[in-house]
């Protein structure tokens, strides 16, 4: 097998490789010489994505349109295709929704989860990258926060994130040749630098940026800040933004890392390090589009906590990785997506 840009060659399975990070994240994957295959069921993803990820590849993807929940076709993929590693990012991830209907939540992310992982046992495939989140540690963890804290979470969807870090480390427990990398990102923003592809949430925003960024464009009236008087430098909770293409970057490292490793399960940590505040987000935004945006504080929201970053250190040694662009470089690459889609992808 020819080398890729990191590592070996390989064959890979991306689930959910039409979201947001997952988008990003076939294309580096792709300059750095890997084969890809999608499996998304569109849930929460367009499928016009796909094109758009053609045009900037310059070539033609393999996408496979069903449910991971549907073990017949899953069966199926891994039996008919020659699949040497798997990047796990299908899912639910909307911790509002997640408080509201618990079962769906549990029931999608854990049984995606089971009948993929079943799939790549039966059919000799060891090596998981799998999407994990900084909300797997809880409300109390101190800061920076770093890989060995001890896990909780505070809402459904972060359960499910705990729950499958557990089950992904029994599983390796019980089959030692497996090796697993659990990615705990923090507040991933930003978009490809054509423009063509970026973050396109569905009804109102529940994260910061695309809130700014539907402001910006017109599509919402005003920002709304929860809270300015936390303990902070300017009364804002803190928080870790990572680019998506430093964060694509750091699971395409990860990859290659596991097949180098003797350790069956890899956690790390991916995040710039540095928390920055809404209102430092919000004034880099508009420098990015040059005016200033309407916004007003309300009252704190349930479960925000003060300061949310984390301790990359391990990621830096380990994978030689490092998140290198600045909020903004964040806020310029997220204005060009959304003003050149205002509405975000079209639905055909």
């Amino acid at each position: 097998m020819p080398d890729a840009a990191y590592g070996v060659r390989m064959r890979v399975l991306v689930s959910g490789g039409a979201g947001f990070i997952g988008s990003h994240t076939v294309i580096q994957l792709i300059a750095a010489g890997h084969d890809v295959l999608i499996v998304d069921n569109f849930a929460n993803a367009k499928p016009t994505v796909i094109g758009r990820l053609e045009s900037i590849i310059g070539g033609h993807l393999q996408v496979h349109a069903f449910d991971l929940r549907d073990a017949d076709q899953t069966e199926r993929l891994f039996a008919h295709e020659r699949i040497d590693a798997v990047i796990h990012f299908a899912g639910h991830k909307a911790v509002g929704q997640s408080i509201k209907q618990p079962l769906a939540y549990y029931e999608n992310n854990l049984g995606s989860t089971f009948v993929l992982v079943a799939a790549m046992a039966r059919h000799g495939v060891s090596k998981l990258v799998f999407s994990s989140s900084a909300t797997v540690y809880g409300a109390n963890a101190t800061v920076p926060m770093k890989e060995d804290f001890p896990t909780s979470a505070t809402n459904p969807y972060g359960w499910t994130k705990v729950m499958i870090e557990q089950i992904l480390c029994d599983v390796a427990v019980a089959q030692p040749s497996w090796r697993i990398a659990l990615m705990r990102y923090f507040n991933p923003v930003g978009a490809h630098a054509s423009g063509t592809i970026g973050e396109d949430p569905s009804g109102v925003p529940n994260n910061l940026l695309p809130y700014i960024c539907q402001v910006a464009v017109g599509r919402l009236e005003k920002l709304r800040i929860f809270g300015d008087d936390y303990d902070t430098p300017d009364g804002t909770p803190l928080r870790d933004y990572i680019h998506v293409e430093d964060l694509a970057a750091g699971h395409v490292a990860a990859l290659a890392r596991l097949t180098s490793t003797d350790r069956a399960v890899s956690t790390w940590n991916l995040g710039t390090g540095t928390g920055t505040s809404v209102f430092n987000m919000l004034h880099a935004f508009e420098r990015a589009v040059g005016r200033e945006l309407p916004y007003e504080v309300v009252g704190r929201r349930t479960g925000d906590i003060a300061a949310s970053y984390a301790d990359p250190g391990r990621a830096n040694a380990e994978l030689g990785w490092t998140a290198t662009r600045t909020i903004d470089d964040m806020c310029v690459d997220a204005w060009r997506w959304q003003s050149q889609n205002p509405n975000g992808y079209p639905d055909a």
